[in-house]
């Protein structure tokens, strides 16, 4: 088991009804191929924690012994599903709370923490300060939508029940569809330059990745708030920094990252107008129990020769 950061996947499923001679649970993340093939070279079963974890083609072909890996949620873009299924590995995944429920309160965390200053006014209390900020208000302000789907609908109805004014775009969204939820559809360049709050709700793909660059951020307000809990490539990095640095937007909170765990050096760790949180939009006591669940159900049922949620090559990376 992968990626055990907070040492609780033993407590989220019955690992010994396996009857496994060894279940290993990693705390530390592995690193590069090289670290991940000598770490896993000896296992027949790796479960991996969502994207955390890459294994491509190269990765694959030097762990001989692997049978089945098994990636918590349903799809997972940092595994090659179609070199494993060449190398006769079965790749299966798991379900999850409500697809959208754990990360749409997350970005509102961000939110709520980003506009009132919450972790700077949070140091400054238990260091003996008292109200060094003034808030932003929501009711009344702008919130940009990029992505009106399973999780962007969601926090697009949350944003109305605090009175904001709410727009979207995405390259297929279906205008009615977004009026219906009561959302004003808009094209990109007039979310950016007119939403007080800009919120990232999409997949990362070779279309959305660096979506949002030096030219887009350029287009926002100066008092902007931008929020990713989606993928962290879908933002340039070096350009947020940059625009961070040079005070033209007002800040980012931001739940990924473009390297997880976020490297010890990232200038995003100095700059004061962020709120960064380690990708938690997804890690509730809920989802866990689902994920370990069914992950010990696919290792069951692999063991038995019927294996079940396998992915297929459009499910991967």
């Amino acid at each position: 088991m992968l990626d055990d950061y907070q040492q609780v996947a033993s407590t989220h499923a019955d690992w010994d009804a396996l009857g496994a001679q060894e279940v290993t649970f990693f705390r530390e993340h592995l690193g590069g191929p090289d670290d991940v093939v000598a770490a896993l070279e000896p296992y027949d079963v790796v479960v991996a924690m969502r994207e955390r974890t890459a294994f491509p083609a190269h990765v694959l072909e030097r762990l001989p012994h692997l049978g089945l890996l098994v990636t918590t949620g349903p799809a997972n873009v940092a595994i090659d599903v179609a070199a494993a299924r060449e190398r006769g590995v079965t790749v299966s995944g798991t379900g999850g709370v409500s697809p959208s429920t754990p990360t749409v309160e997350m970005t509102w965390a961000l939110i709520l923490a980003a506009a009132r200053h919450v972790p700077a006014e949070d140091r400054a209390v238990r260091e003996g300060g008292w109200q060094h900020t003034v808030g932003r208000d929501l009711s009344g302000r702008r919130l940009g939508v990029v992505g009106l789907g399973g999780l962007g609908r969601p926090v697009a109805t949350v944003g109305l029940a605090f009175g904001m004014d709410v727009v979207a775009w995405s390259q297929h969204l279906d205008p009615d569809d977004a009026r219906a939820a009561g959302v004003t559809p808009v094209d990109k360049d007039e979310l950016l330059a007119t939403s007080d709050v800009v919120t990232i709700h999409l997949k990362l793909s070779e279309r959305t990745t660096g979506l949002i660059g030096r030219d887009e951020l350029a287009r926002m307000k100066p008092t902007a708030l931008l929020v990713n809990t989606s993928r962290g490539p879908i933002v340039d990095e070096d350009a947020l920094v940059e625009a961070l640095r040079e005070g033209r937007i007002g800040g980012a909170a931001l739940d990924v990252f473009g390297a997880e765990p976020l490297p010890a050096d990232s200038p995003l760790r100095t700059l004061p107008n962020t709120v960064l949180t380690p990708h938690l939009g997804y890690v509730t006591e809920g989802s866990y129990d689902v994920f370990y669940r069914d992950a010990v159900e696919d290792i069951a049922a692999w063991a038995d020769g019927a294996p079940i949620r396998e992915l297929g090559p459009e499910d991967g990376g």
